[in-house]
């Protein structure tokens, strides 16, 4: 069928995106991914650029509005200013950074206009389409996008980013999982606060502190929050507040604790000592400088067996070295060597204890360091919980390693004090609902029993929504109260379970106060949940979220959607095991409230798509089966539930330049994606590389998982497909791809995403066949096929050398044998005829020096600072590239404008010289030259704003202009 391409089959303002995407990252309070932990969930931005770019035309779609090719870039432009655009912003010292402005950037989307803008242009499709006047008014565009644009569906919605941005959208969102702490994010995020939008809070304290009409979104639904969970906290306190002592100071006051630091022991298996040895990996207590403090040890040779003390030093000095390690453990007492397979061992056999080494408690100017007492000691060992999660840790899992140490139940990665704080406060959000029940009622709420997950939305509803926020803090808490924890040395904190996607050994703990005032006490955990309710501001659209294996038709698969989805990764992240860390907890605190979701014991395992030998008596074959199956199922669903005027948009985090034996470029995951896609009757028309993940993510660190993610953009494909020749497929790759190259390039796609781009147009050709055959009818691999468009896009870059003059080709030539480095000069003559030019030449140029029989090109800080050029003078493309960078490295992007509008003025083709940063960006990149490819990718990325700013300095002339008219 025909459909109008949408922006985001032909171009995007990938390095806007992606700048913001990763910033995103480093937003904390208020952010929807603080209210609960998700394992790789895609930042907001990423998802709303996606999201919008799909519902928008492109230009092109629409000739009869803008005819020809400079009509639909100057519209392209326009709406790529509305989504996203870097400026350079001055703050009140004068200094100059880049941000992102418009619809991606977290700080922008408060403001009402930006969202309107961009959901006017929604509308305005919407309405072209249809033959229709677009609406105008804020009112009238929401209420056309709500009557006329299809429903947004996620599958695998995991921690709720992309149905959260299609209701910012203004989209009806709906969103499934399997996975019940998904689900029940998701229900949090995006389904609940629009069932309580503007309704005041119920508790007494705020409805006589504020009038009731001044609560507006979910504002009241956080108050209550606050309120109960502040409840829960007294409660708590008053029930186990003797469990979590004040610790007694020197001068005969008392300090509240922040965390008790433990270390795990084991018995020395030396006969002649048999000291409970420490294993410790670090002694650091802080350090930070002029706060340095650390742990001490001292042989106390008078028990027997020899006793280890521990005791805090704050003065000059230098912290032991650690007891264990990756090889295995040393007894201080008797300083034998012990193999790391009998730490195991002791731990399996339940004979690993632990002691206390330190007290970090709080005090009037900071962190206070205290060392161990007995009783504090006895007070934590004398706690007995009633409950504990007593279900079993998977045998194996990805990510897991405390299981070889004994640890093979939930309640194993917790202390006994922590699992009685745990269900302390677990059995206080039951209390906190039936109380925000009678407080609903007393109000005036409905008294209709219908419950929140029946649909509800009265005063039995209220305080089920209120318990699920309170749950979530319990959760946080959990995160936070584990003996999986650690203490952050430098920066004096806690740190938290999941630093990354694991579970590991972590051998000398933090355990966190409940009742202090820093990181990780129960009311921070409550104030992470609260931020996020209370800045909710898509309350006027409906969302729909139900657990659901994706591969499974549902009652609400008839209405046609717009399908956004992030699958899971082949083998990267084993979500249902380390999920079942929260599970049970949420299942003990929300089993009542919603039975269905919470009715297994654990999360499910068996449907999970995931490809992980160990589910599969360790096959590989058979688990790569299970997900390809199941991957191509999921994706028919989609197929047939996909509204046909929208393309289907897949996340994916997997490197696509892994190499096979042959040294050819091949990835397991990325193909079988990539086929799963087609076998399910879908055509791939781009694939956008959105670095969406932290540089320094863990997981990434020797695992296959990419600082970018890859957005496939597909449309369904006919079930008649023809099939082609390889000869054919060349014949249309070479003719289309060169074009999509250079609209990607004219959108000023960095030349570090360049690549993963070219994959989109060229896999275009390659899926909308249903076969491609080779001469001995054999089919053209998916692998075959993406060394191809590779080769394709070197001949591609190759090809633009013939833009560039003389100089210039030799320069690029030269540089691919020598890069800076010097060579002889009868080879440089040789190569100067060839390219009929001369060595004098270059010299004057200004590109290389020549002397003692050598040559060589000059680096970038050999150039002269203060160089202007002018009308006589030879300017390389070369030239003006390479003081281009130096300018935007030593001076930003501010000098390098000045320079560019200096080039501009002697009429110099400035865009060829962008082209060349491609060139070379691709060249360094083939060689390994990874710091020289970072300055040619820096000049592409700036180059709008470069250019922006040229203009500016060419409209006022300045006193050192050299060249008058």
């Amino acid at each position: 069928m025909t459909y109008r391409k949408k922006l985001i089959e032909v171009a995007l303002p990938l390095e806007a995106i992606n700048m913001e995407s990763a910033r995103e990252k480093s937003i904390r309070h208020g952010h929807p991914s603080t209210l609960h932990l998700w394992w790789a969930r895609r930042p907001l931005a990423a998802c709303r650029a996606v999201l919008w770019a799909s519902l928008v035309d492109d230009p092109s779609s629409w000739p009869e509005k803008f005819p020809t090719p400079e009509a639909q870039t100057q519209e392209r432009q326009r709406l790529f200013d509305i989504l996203a655009r870097i400026v350079v912003d001055t703050d009140n010292k004068g200094k100059q950074k880049q941000v992102v402005r418009g619809l991606v950037s977290w700080d922008d989307i408060k403001d009402p206009q930006v969202i309107q803008g961009a959901q006017r242009e929604i509308a305005r499709c919407l309405a072209w389409g249809r033959g229709e006047k677009p609406p105008t008014t804020a009112e009238a565009v929401r209420d056309y996008i709500a009557q006329y644009a299809p429903p947004a569906y996620d599958p695998f919605a995991g921690g709720g980013s992309i149905p959260l941005e299609a209701q910012r959208l203004g989209l009806e969102a709906h969103a499934s999982d399997l996975n019940p702490v998904a689900v029940l994010i998701n229900k949090g995020l995006i389904e609940i606060p629009p069932k309580f939008a503007n309704l005041p809070p119920v508790n007494g304290d705020d409805r006589k502190r504020t009038r009731l009409e001044s609560w507006h979104g979910a504002q009241g639904l956080a108050a209550d929050v606050r309120y109960y969970g502040t409840w829960m906290r007294e409660a708590a306190f008053n029930r186990i507040g003797d469990l979590y002592p004040p610790v007694e100071l020197g001068n005969g006051e008392k300090a509240t604790v922040i965390a008790w630091l433990w270390t795990r022991t084991v018995t020395c298996p030396n006969p002649a000592c048999g000291c409970q040895m420490p294993l410790v990996r670090s002694f650091n207590l802080s350090t930070k400088k002029g706060k340095e403090a650390w742990v001490e040890y001292a042989i106390n040779r008078e028990t027997s067996p020899p006793q280890v003390d521990f005791v805090v030093k704050t003065e000059e000095g230098k912290p032991p070295e650690g007891t264990v390690s990756h090889k295995g453990a040393v007894c201080l007492a008797c300083g034998d060597s012990v193999k790391l397979d009998y730490v195991r061992s002791e731990g399996r056999e339940k004979r690993m204890g632990a002691q206390l080494m330190a007290i970090v408690a709080e005090g009037k100017n900071g962190r206070i360091y205290l060392p161990p007492t007995k009783q504090q000691e006895k007070i934590a060992f004398s706690a007995q919980p009633t409950w504990k999660p007593d279900t079993n840790l998977p045998k194996e899992a990805l990510g897991f390693r405390v299981q070889n140490y004994g640890m093979t139940k939930h309640a194993d990665l917790f202390t006994s004090r922590q699992l009685v704080a745990l269900t302390t406060f677990s059995d206080l959000v039951g209390e906190a609902k039936d109380k925000a029940f009678q407080n609903a009622l007393a109000v005036g709420l409905s008294d209709d029993n219908i419950a929140l997950n029946d649909g509800g939305n009265g005063a039995r509803a209220y305080s089920e929504a209120i318990a699920i926020y309170l749950a979530f803090a319990l959760d946080k808490s959990a995160d936070y109260w584990s003996n999986i924890c650690s203490w952050h040395s430098s920066g004096e904190k806690m740190r938290n379970t999941f630093g990354r996607q694991a579970i590991p050994m972590i051998w000398d703990y933090a355990e966190c106060c409940a009742f202090s005032q820093s990181s990780g006490n129960w009311m921070a955990c409550v104030d992470w949940v609260i931020k996020v309710i209370e800045n909710h501001d898509n309350v006027n659209v409906a969302a729909h979220v139900f657990q659901q294996d994706a591969q499974v038709s549902h009652k609400n698969d008839d209405i046609p959607k717009i399908i956004s989805t992030d699958p899971p990764y082949y083998d990267n992240i084993g979500y249902a095991d380390l999920s079942d860390f929260f599970y049970v907890w949420l299942r003990r605190s929300l089993g009542s409230i919603f039975p269905d979701i919470c009715s297994t014991l654990l999360v499910p395992k068996s449907q999970e798509l995931v490809a992980t030998p160990y589910r599969f008596g360790g096959s590989k074959e058979n688990a790569k089966a299970f997900f390809e199956t199941g991957l191509q199922k999921a994706f028919g669903r989609m197929n047939s539930i996909a509204d046909a005027n929208y393309p289907l948009t897949v996340y994916y985090a997997f490197k696509q330049a892994e190499t096979d034996d042959k040294d050819k470029v091949a990835s397991t995951g990325w193909e079988t994606m990539l086929e799963g896609l087609m076998r399910a009757n879908f055509s791939i028309g781009g694939t956008w590389p959105l670095r969406t993940e932290l540089s320094n993510r863990m997981v990434g660190q020797g695992t296959n998982a990419l600082a970018s993610s890859i957005v496939l953009v597909c449309r369904p494909r006919g079930e008649n497909a023809p099939k082609t020749t390889r000869r054919q497929f060349l014949k249309e790759i070479k003719r289309d791809l060169p074009q999509a190259l250079k609209t990607l390039q004219q959108g000023n796609i960095a030349p570090v995403d360049l690549a993963q781009a070219s994959i989109g147009p060229g896999m275009a050709v390659y899926s909308k066949y249903s076969a491609v055959l080779e001469s001995d009818g054999s089919q053209l691999t998916v692998r075959s096929a993406l060394q191809l468009i590779n080769q394709l896009l070197d001949e591609y870059l190759s090809d633009q050398e013939g833009e560039f003059d003389s100089d210039t080709r030799w320069a690029l030539t030269w540089f691919q044998q020598y890069q800076y480095n010097p060579a002889p000069y009868g080879e440089a003559e040789t190569l100067s005829k060839a390219k009929n030019i001369s060595i004098e030449g270059l010299e004057t140029g200004g590109i290389l020096t020549a002397k003692a029989g050598k040559v060589r090109l000059l680096k970038r800080e050999e150039f002269p600072q203060d160089w202007t050029p002018t009308k006589e003078a030879r300017l390389p493309h070369w030239r003006l590239a390479q003081n281009l960078i130096q300018r935007l490295l030593e001076k930003g992007e501010m000098g390098a404008a000045e320079l560019l509008s200096k080039l501009k003025q002697q009429e110099t083709e400035v865009e060829i010289v962008r082209d060349l940063a491609y060139r070379l960006y691709n060249l360094c990149d083939r060689k390994g030259w990874s710091s020289e490819a970072i300055a040619y990718n820096s000049l592409v990325v700036s180059w709008p704003e470069i250019t922006r700013l040229s203009s500016e300095y060419a409209a006022k002339p300045t006193q050192g202009q050299l060249f008058n008219n």
